[in-house]
C-alpha cells in the first residue's frame, strides 16, 4: 500500500512538472509599423500611440510547435476639420483597441537560441469609442464594424535566458474588412505589421 501511493505521489508531482513546462506565461509588447487608420481628406490628422502591449500565453507540444494567444492594446485617435463657407466641423475621435491574436508556432532545432515561423487568425475590437464634435452640421457616422477578424502571418527567435524565454519578433496581420470607412475622410488600415517582444517564463 505505502509503495502505491509513493508511485502514486511519484506520478502526481511528474505530471505537474510536465504540465509546468507545457505552459508558459508572460507579456508581449512593441511597436506598430503601420497607422490603424488612413487619411483620406487633407487636413485630416490621425494618431496611433508608439506602443502595443499585454498578456500572451503558450501552449508548448511536442516535436517544436506550439500554440500562442494574446490580448494587445493600443490607442488612436483622428481629427477631422471640415469648413464651409457657412460653417465648420471639426470632429475628434478616439478608442482603444484589443486584438486577439491566436498562432500555431513551429520552432527551429537549436539550444540558446532557436528561430520560428508563425500562422494563425486575430480579432480585433474598438473598446471605449468616444467622438465629440464642434459646430455641428451634421452628426458623425458611427464605426461600421465594432468587431474585425484577419490572418495573422510572422517570424522571430526564442532566446532563452535562465528561467526567461525572450522572443523579438515581426507580424503582419490582414484583416478581412475594415472597422470603418468614411468616405473621403478616413478609413481604418486592413493591412498591419508590428515589430513585438514577448517575455515568458
Amino acid at each position: 500500500m505505502r509503495a502505491f501511493l509513493r508511485l502514486l505521489a511519484a506520478s502526481a508531482c511528474g505530471a505537474a512538472v510536465c504540465l509546468a513546462q507545457s505552459f508558459s506565461a508572460g507579456i508581449k509588447a512593441g511597436l506598430p509599423l503601420t497607422d490603424f487608420v488612413n487619411t483620406v481628406e487633407s487636413g485630416a490628422v490621425t494618431t496611433t500611440d508608439l506602443f502595443v502591449a499585454g498578456p500572451m500565453v503558450e501552449l508548448h507540444l511536442p516535436l517544436g510547435l506550439s500554440v500562442e494567444f494574446d490580448a494587445l492594446y493600443r490607442h488612436f485617435n483622428y481629427t477631422n476639420p471640415v469648413s464651409s463657407a457657412a460653417s465648420a466641423l471639426s470632429t475628434l475621435t478616439s478608442s482603444g483597441d484589443w486584438e486577439f491574436p491566436l498562432v500555431a508556432k513551429y520552432r527551429f532545432h537549436g539550444k540558446l537560441v532557436r528561430p520560428y515561423v508563425e500562422a494563425g487568425v486575430s480579432w480585433d475590437a474598438l473598446s471605449g469609442l468616444k467622438s465629440s464634435v464642434e459646430n455641428v452640421v451634421a452628426p458623425p457616422p458611427p464605426e461600421q464594424h465594432s468587431v474585425t477578424m484577419g490572418f495573422v502571418m510572422g517570424g522571430g527567435i526564442d532566446i532563452h535566458v535562465l528561467i526567461l524565454h525572450i522572443a523579438p519578433e515581426i507580424r503582419f496581420t490582414r484583416w478581412t474588412s475594415g472597422h470603418f470607412n468614411i468616405a473621403n475622410v478616413v478609413n481604418s488600415n486592413q493591412n498591419e505589421a508590428e515589430v513585438l517582444v514577448g517575455v515568458t517564463f
